[in-house]
C-alpha cells in the first residue's frame, strides 16, 4: 500500500499537470483568436466578393486627369465590387500617354516597366495611335472620363488689351505673321503664341490637327503647315504647368499666348500665389480633349476587373469629383466653382477636325518636326553690294539677311545651322570663310561663350558686300556641299542653302564639272539639298537650276524680301514629298 508521501506526491503531480494543460489551452485559445482576427481582416469586406485572392488592376491616367481618378480608386477599393467572387483592388499611377503608346506597341525604349491594365489617356488619338500602330489586347470601346476644351490663356492685362483692339483669339494665330501676309505681328495681336510639345500632349495634336485643316492641300499649304510646324517647335513646351507659368515671365515675347486645356488654367488659377490668366476661346471653335479610359489587360479577369473600374468612373460621385477638378463632365457640363477666368458656357466646337484630318495632321507632323542642320552661305561679292529701290538704300545682301534673320526665329534650338560667306579673294585669298561653325544653334561654337543662335544673329549684322570681289559661286557651292555631306546627320534633314545674287566670275570650277561632281557625290541614301536663293534679275537662272536638280533640290528667284521666308519654307516642305519630290526651280 502506498505511503501517505506517495500520494500527497502524487497529487502534487497532477495538480502541476493540469496547471500544464490549461496553460496550453488557454494559450492555444489565444492563439485561435489571433488568426480568426487574421482571417476576418484578410477576407473583410463590404460586398460580397472575397479578399483572400484580389484581382489587381494598374492603371495609367493621364498626368492632369489622375488626382480625381486616384480618389475615384480610393472609394472603388472600399466599395468591395469582385469579379467571379474576388476584390478587385485598383491602383493609379500618373503616366504621360506617350509611354504608355510605347509599352502597347511592344517598344523596347521609353516604356514602362509592366504593361497596364487600363488607360486613360488626354486624348481618344493615342488609343487609335495605338490600334494603328498594332498595339495588342487593346479593346474596341472607350469610356469618356472627362472634357476640357482647348483654350487660349494669356495674362488678363493681355486679354484686356487684346479685347481693346478688337482682336479676337484665332486659330490663324498659330501660323507665323508672314503666313498672314506681314512681316510681323501688329501690336494687337499676340507675338507668339506656344503649343504643348505634339509628341507628348493631346493638346499638342489637337493644335496640329486643327492647324492642318486650317491650311488645306496645296502648294500654299505645305509651306505654311511648315511655316507652323517651325514656329510650334521654337515656343513649344513639355508640360501646361511650365507654359502657363511663362505667360507672366519676362522674357523675349512681350505678348505671349499659349494653347492648352481649360483645366490647365483652372488649376494654374487655384494654386495660392498665382497670377491668375484668362481662358480665351477660338473664334472658329474649339477641340475638346475627350480622356478616354480604354481597358488593355490582356488576362480575362483583370480585363472584366478594369472594365469595373471603368463604369465607376461614370458613376455621379466620380463625375462629380471630376467637375470639381476643374474639368468638364463627360457630357461637358462645365467645372464646379470655375473661378477666376473661365467661362461657364458650352464651347463651340470646330466639326471639321476629323480622325482624318488628325491622323494627316500627325503624318506632316512626323515629317516635318524631325531638326534642320542647314549651312547658309551668304554671297558678299559686288553683284550683291547693289542697292534695292525702296528700300533706304539697303543691299540686296542688306535685305537678304534682314530676311533669313527672321526665318532663323522659325527654328528650334534642336537645329544645327552653320554661316559662310563667300566671294572670291577673300582674306588670305580664300574664296570662302567660315563665320559659325555648323552646330547646335543652342549651343556655343567651339571655343566661344556666346550661343550659336546668339552668334548667327550678331555676325549677321555685320555681313557686307564688298565691292571689289567678284563673285565665287559654284566654288563655293562645291566646298559647301561637301561640307555638310561629311557630317551628315541620318536624324536630320541636311542641307545647304546659298543667298546670291547668282553670278559666278568663271574664275574656278565650271558649271559643268560642278554639276557632275554632284551627280556623282549626291548619295540618296544621304541626301543633303543644295537650295539657292537667288536675289535679283542677274541670276543665272540655267546653271542654278541645273546645280539644284543635281541635289533634288530647290531654285528660287526672290524679287521681294518677304519671298525669301518662303523660300525657306518652301524647301522645309518638300519633306512632305520625301523621298518622291521632284526638282523644283
Amino acid at each position: 500500500m502506498p505511503s501517505g508521501r506517495h500520494r500527497a506526491a502524487f497529487a502534487v503531480e497532477r495538480r502541476r499537470r493540469q496547471a500544464r494543460w490549461k496553460g496550453w489551452v488557454a494559450a492555444l485559445t489565444a492563439v485561435a483568436i489571433v488568426v480568426a482576427g487574421i482571417v476576418l481582416f484578410l477576407t473583410r469586406s463590404t460586398g460580397t466578393c472575397s479578399a483572400r485572392d484580389p484581382i489587381l488592376v494598374s492603371v495609367a491616367a493621364a498626368v492632369d486627369v489622375a488626382p480625381p481618378v486616384m480618389d475615384a480608386a480610393e472609394r472603388f477599393n472600399a466599395s468591395g465590387a469582385g469579379v467571379d467572387g474576388r476584390c478587385v483592388q485598383v491602383q493609379v499611377a500618373e503616366q504621360p500617354p506617350a509611354p504608355v503608346l510605347r509599352t502597347l506597341i511592344g517598344d523596347r525604349a521609353g516604356v514602362l516597366p509592366d504593361r497596364p491594365d487600363g488607360w486613360i489617356a488626354d486624348s481618344s488619338v493615342w488609343v487609335r495611335l495605338a490600334r494603328a500602330q498594332g498595339g495588342q489586347d487593346i479593346a474596341a470601346d472607350e469610356t469618356v472620363v472627362a472634357t476640357s476644351p482647348l483654350v487660349f490663356a494669356t495674362r488678363r492685362s493681355l486679354a484686356e488689351r487684346f479685347a481693346a483692339g478688337g482682336t479676337a483669339m484665332s486659330w490663324d494665330m498659330v501660323f507665323p505673321a508672314t503666313v498672314r501676309g506681314r512681316l510681323q505681328p501688329t501690336e494687337h495681336e499676340p507675338d507668339i503664341v506656344r503649343i504643348p510639345d505634339p509628341s507628348v500632349s493631346g493638346a499638342g495634336i489637337a493644335t496640329v490637327a486643327a492647324a492642318r485643316d486650317i491650311v488645306g492641300a496645296g502648294e500654299k499649304a505645305d509651306r505654311d503647315l511648315t511655316a507652323f510646324v517651325r514656329m510650334a517647335q521654337s515656343g513649344s513646351a513639355p508640360d501646361y504647368r511650365s507654359m502657363l507659368g511663362a505667360v507672366d515671365a519676362p522674357g523675349f515675347w512681350s505678348r505671349p499666348v499659349v494653347i492648352v486645356p481649360e483645366q490647365s488654367v483652372w488649376a494654374h488659377n487655384s494654386e495660392s500665389g498665382a497670377e491668375p490668366v484668362v481662358a480665351l476661346q477660338p473664334k472658329e471653335g474649339t477641340i475638346n480633349l475627350d480622356y478616354p479610359y480604354v481597358v488593355t489587360a490582356a488576362d480575362p479577369g483583370r480585363a472584366a476587373a478594369s472594365r469595373l473600374f471603368a463604369a465607376w468612373l461614370r458613376s455621379a460621385a466620380t463625375q462629380e469629383a471630376v467637375r470639381k477638378a476643374g474639368f468638364r463632365g463627360a457630357g461637358g457640363q462645365p467645372p464646379f466653382d470655375s473661378g477666376v477666368g473661365i467661362s461657364t458656357e458650352v464651347p463651340r466646337p470646330r466639326p471639321s477636325i476629323t480622325a482624318q484630318v488628325i491622323d494627316e495632321a500627325l503624318e506632316a507632323w512626323s515629317r516635318l518636326a524631325p531638326p534642320s542642320r542647314l549651312l547658309v552661305l551668304a554671297d558678299v561679292s559686288k553683284e550683291n553690294a547693289e542697292p534695292i529701290r525702296g528700300h533706304g538704300g539697303k543691299t540686296r545682301l542688306d535685305v537678304a539677311v534682314e530676311a533669313a534673320k527672321l526665318g532663323l526665329q522659325l527654328f528650334p534650338n534642336e537645329t544645327h545651322m552653320g554661316l559662310w560667306e563667300f566671294a572670291r579673294d577673300l582674306e588670305g585669298g580664300a574664296d570662302h570663310r567660315e563665320l559659325v561653325g555648323l552646330g547646335p544653334i543652342g549651343k556655343p561654337d567651339d571655343g566661344q561663350e556666346e550661343i550659336r543662335k546668339t552668334a548667327l544673329f550678331r555676325v549677321a549684322d555685320g555681313i557686307r558686300a564688298r565691292g571689289d570681289r567678284t563673285g565665287s559661286l559654284f566654288d563655293a557651292i562645291d566646298a559647301g556641299f561637301r561640307a555638310v555631306s561629311k557630317g551628315y546627320d541620318p536624324e536630320m534633314s541636311n542641307a545647304l542653302l546659298v543667298l546670291t545674287a547668282g553670278v559666278d566670275d568663271g574664275k574656278g570650277v565650271s558649271r559643268r564639272d560642278l554639276v557632275e561632281k554632284l551627280r556623282k557625290e549626291w548619295d540618296p541614301d544621304k541626301p543633303v539639298q543644295i537650295i539657292v536663293v537667288a536675289f535679283g534679275k542677274a541670276a543665272d537662272r540655267r546653271a542654278l537650276g541645273e546645280i539644284v536638280s543635281a541635289t533634288n533640290g530647290q531654285l528660287y528667284v526672290a524679287q521681294e524680301p518677304g519671298q525669301i521666308i518662303d523660300v525657306f519654307l518652301s524647301a522645309l516642305a518638300r519633306r512632305l514629298c520625301h523621298p518622291t519630290c521632284s526638282p523644283v526651280t
